[in-house]
């Protein structure tokens, strides 16, 4: 911006107050979400603890773009004051069943949900009742406290379903990394997707077993030690 627009000396308070008012602070996802992002969510059961479940976020990338009205900088654009510009989309995340997630959204109205770089500990929030003292779990690089709204529900082969959208609230990055791709890490996840589909009605089971010999396969020819340790709760945890 120029000096003339950085100026706020002759602006009255009331000016500054209005001005303020139109540009009230929001709170941004700590990283770029794009497709189905894999996290956990923590949220406060009427125990008194927190509950660590895996949750899919899902990123509406047709709200990409849009019109954004901006202040002209030159008397050449002061006619046109819209331009296409990058827009936060909007995240959701649906919910299964009736599991302690679900009843947790509609009791408190928020969750915490965390990025977290440790299969273990995907794992566990995964396919356990995994409870906890504090919302925040020691494997997560960053975490979101979001406020969450049903905007939607259904069933799909005998299973109730809740969708939600995610409005983030408060946010910390708490370590940052070079990014790595490890393939075992990705299969572990995938195994327990099909981990939990076990003995779920419109699932076949027997493919769901092909699916885990090969995502085993994969983690014991490309993943490290946390990755077959993983793997190795997967199988206990499950019917696998």
């Amino acid at each position: 911006m120029s000096g003339e627009r950085d100026g706020r000396d002759g602006a009255s308070e009331s000016e500054q107050e209005n001005e303020a008012d139109a540009n009230p602070e929001t709170t941004e996802w700590p990283v770029e979400l794009t497709g189905v992002t894999e996290s956990v969510v923590t949220t406060l059961g009427p125990n008194g603890l927190w509950n660590a479940a895996a949750l899919g976020l899902f990123a509406d990338e047709r709200e990409g773009t849009g019109e954004v009205e901006t202040e002209p900088t030159t008397e050449a654009d002061a006619g046109s004051r819209r331009h296409n510009a990058p827009r936060t989309p909007t995240i959701t995340a649906r919910t299964w069943g009736n599991t302690r997630t679900r009843r947790n959204f509609h009791r408190q109205g928020e969750g915490y949900v965390q990025f977290v770089d440790d299969p273990v500990a995907f794992t566990d929030a995964a396919l356990t009742i995994d409870e906890h003292e504090e919302p925040v779990l020691d494997a997560a690089a960053a975490w979101v406290r979001v406020e969450v709204d049903q905007f939607d529900s259904g069933t799909e082969n005998g299973t109730e379903w809740e969708a939600w959208t995610l409005e983030p609230v408060d946010s910390a990055i708490v370590r940052e990394t070079v990014p790595t791709i490890n393939r075992g890490f990705g299969a572990v996840i995938e195994a327990t997707v099909a981990a939990s589909r076990l003995g779920v009605p419109g699932y076949d089971d027997a493919d769901l077993r092909e699916r885990l010999a090969f995502f085993a396969d994969v983690v014991d020819r490309a993943g490290d030690s946390r990755d077959r340790q993983a793997l190795e709760s997967i199988r206990e945890y499950s019917e696998w």
